[in-house]
């Protein structure tokens, strides 16, 4: 290829060239030399020329008076540039006028002073990890995000060590002070009362007056109680025959007892109807299963006590490509503690446990649990003759007395009996 300059000069570009042909450019890091005519260049090759990654290795040595330069291809010191673009330099033959056009590579010279040892490569530690080894390439060829995560995570474990270090001492601390036994006495009443403390009713432990302990407003808020209006008058102007009818359908014999044991006019008879309607509503969602949105239609529940019975006591599942509102066993336990505080607050700080645990449909065992983690005292009428006891009420109560009881659980255990 022949491209003419100024009808003067043309370019002529050679053929293939080998490394060994490609002309050398070099540039010094400490400036530019000012007589290159006085400089000694020599080009050593590497003698390994099976190795295709070794063959075309280069090292440009320049010595001068006072001073060396060496340069080369590969390494550290090497210029990137050469592998990411190619070079071509220009030689004029002024009697043709034809400038031949060469393939060249660069050398960046640095100075080399006498007697300064080189550094050797540090031998790779042997007891390096991966994650070691991989930190250590980030450190060297990382993005700033990977070197950003890399310090943090760092950090992090130094926090993490100064965090066991400062929990071990203060366990160590509290283990000397209170005894090892102590300790795993009050772990493991913990770790049993802990599934029923998560569904209890705000409690206020150290309250004056036993109504304050289990505020009603917590059960019932004013908004809510005030929606029950119209409920709790048909609940109110239930007949006899409809209560017996109750009665004999059970499920709600809290509430009937509590009916038929209603003031008779006033505020009061008011707010004991709506109270017995919110419970009736809890007794009926405790023996249910699945709860679709129409939950408490046919009584006439209002909307917003649908809302709090779905969003309080039902657990939402993903079943057959839809949402379901189910009840839980650990959600009828919640039902039975908010079902016996508003009992207490119906029935002057006293429930019956019985009638109660039989209308939510769990065993009794699991209602005085119930009432033990609520700290209420369990009442139970002592033993009489055979004409006594159709009279007295052998039903079990438990009552709110200050200050609340604490239970041990330990001793409350009781053992299986061995049959003969």
């Amino acid at each position: 290829m022949t491209t003419n300059m100024a009808a003067s000069c043309s370019l002529v570009c050679c053929g293939e060239e080998s490394d060994s042909d490609k002309a050398v450019i070099v540039r010094f890091s400490n400036g530019s030399v000012k007589n290159a005519d006085k400089l000694d260049f020599t080009m050593y090759k590497n003698a390994d020329e099976s190795n295709p990654r070794k063959k075309s290795r280069r090292i440009m040595a320049a010595e001068s008076d006072r001073l060396c330069y060496v340069g080369n291809n590969f390494g550290t010191g090497s210029l990137k540039c050469n592998n990411l673009c190619k070079y071509y330099v220009g030689v004029l033959n002024r009697q043709t006028m034809q400038m031949e056009v060469h393939s060249a590579q660069l050398f960046n010279m640095q100075p080399v002073i006498p007697g300064d040892a080189t550094e050797t490569a540090k031998p790779q530690d042997a007891t390096q990890t991966y994650r070691d080894k991989v930190d250590s390439l980030i450190e060297a060829f990382g993005t700033n995000k990977q070197k950003r995560a890399l310090s943090s995570r760092r950090l992090n474990e130094v926090g993490g060590d100064t965090l066991h270090q400062a929990v071990a001492k203060a366990a160590n601390t509290v283990i000397d002070q209170k005894g090892l036994e102590a300790l795993q006495q009050e772990v493991a009443e913990t770790e049993i009362q802990g599934d029923l403390a998560l569904h209890l009713p705000p409690c206020n432990a150290g309250a004056d007056k036993p109504e304050n302990v289990y505020l009603f407003d917590d059960l019932l808020s004013p908004v809510e109680l005030g929606a029950l209006e119209q409920a709790g008058s048909k609940m109110a102007a239930l007949t006899s025959e409809e209560l017996k009818k109750m009665r004999d359908d059970a499920g709600c014999l809290c509430v009937v007892k509590h009916l038929e044991n209603m003031p008779t006019v006033g505020e009061a008879r008011d707010k004991a109807a709506r109270c017995a309607f919110y419970l009736s509503m809890l007794l009926k969602l405790a023996r249910q299963k699945s709860i679709t949105r129409k939950f408490g239609q046919e009584e006439g529940c209002p909307r917003i006590i649908q809302s709090k019975l779905l969003r309080t006591f039902t657990v939402e599942t993903f079943n057959n490509g839809r949402v379901q509102n189910i009840v839980s066993a650990s959600m009828r336990s919640k039902l039975a503690a908010y079902a016996l505080a508003l009992l207490l607050h119906m029935n002057r700080m006293t429930g019956d446990l019985t009638l109660l645990h039989r209308d939510l449909g769990i065993t009794e065992a699991r209602m005085i649990e119930v009432a033990k983690s609520m700290g209420l005292t369990l009442i139970k009428q002592a033993r009489a003759k055979a004409y006594e006891a159709e009279l007295r009420d052998t039903n079990r109560h438990a009552s709110l007395v200050l200050p609340l009881v604490k239970y041990d659980q330990f001793m409350e255990r009781r053992k299986r009996k061995k049959m003969h």
